[in-house]
């Protein structure tokens, strides 16, 4: 009977020191798996994201610019029957004239629509893309507009003539009608004024005038 209990209190012992061992290692890993507290995040007032949001909006926008070609460059592509080119400043009247009457829907695009648009007697301002090739495209057109009285100026690029037609397609030529389809006058009257005197300059049958 002594070495009975003997026994058991060491087996009762050990038992013990087996439990404390294992509270002992679980107070460990819980220590070692709590995470240290992260760093607030710094809050951000409106005027400062404002600020961030309008230069990425400026750089953004500075590197659309960056990538345009200019007019000079624009130039250095055209064909050998571009003439008369229209100046830089007059160019960026005709982009903003054919916007406008594209817009109110006084404009024929495509080398179709204006030879349509001349045989059903529609009178106007012409504007032809310098950089089209084949120029076999629109080699006639000149000869056309002339022989029907309509003045026409050149441009350096067809992809600017179509963003300025509101299409995404690069257009080879458009007619500027000088009416509505109503009969009034056509948006942008002064541009158009502007640009019919500078293409009258270069037409044969204004000078012969």
């Amino acid at each position: 009977m002594r070495w009975e209990h003997k026994q058991n209190y060491q087996e009762d012992g050990d038992a013990d020191i087996f439990h404390g061992a294992n509270m002992y290692l679980k107070k460990n890993r819980i220590m070692t798996d709590i995470e240290e507290p992260k760093a607030k995040k710094q809050k951000t007032t409106k005027k400062d994201r404002k600020s961030t949001e309008d230069s990425k909006e400026k750089s953004a926008s500075e590197n659309v610019v960056d990538n345009t070609p200019t007019y000079e460059e624009r130039c250095l592509a055209i064909n050998i029957l571009a003439s008369p080119l229209a100046s830089k400043k007059s160019t960026k009247k005709a982009h903003k004239l054919v916007r406008k009457a594209s817009q109110s829907k006084s404009l024929r695009r495509g080398v179709k629509e204006l030879v349509k648009g001349l045989r059903k007697g529609d009178k106007g301002l012409a504007i032809i893309a310098g950089d089209v090739f084949p120029i076999d495209v629109m080699s006639h057109l000149p000869i056309l507009l002339e022989e029907h009285n309509v003045p026409y100026l050149f441009v350096p690029s067809k992809r600017d003539l179509g963003a300025a037609a509101c299409t995404k397609r690069p257009t080879s030529c458009v007619l500027v009608k000088d009416k509505k389809s109503d009969g009034k006058d056509i948006d942008g009257k002064d541009l158009y004024d502007a640009l019919i005197e500078e293409a009258k300059e270069y037409d044969p049958n204004s000078k012969k005038n």
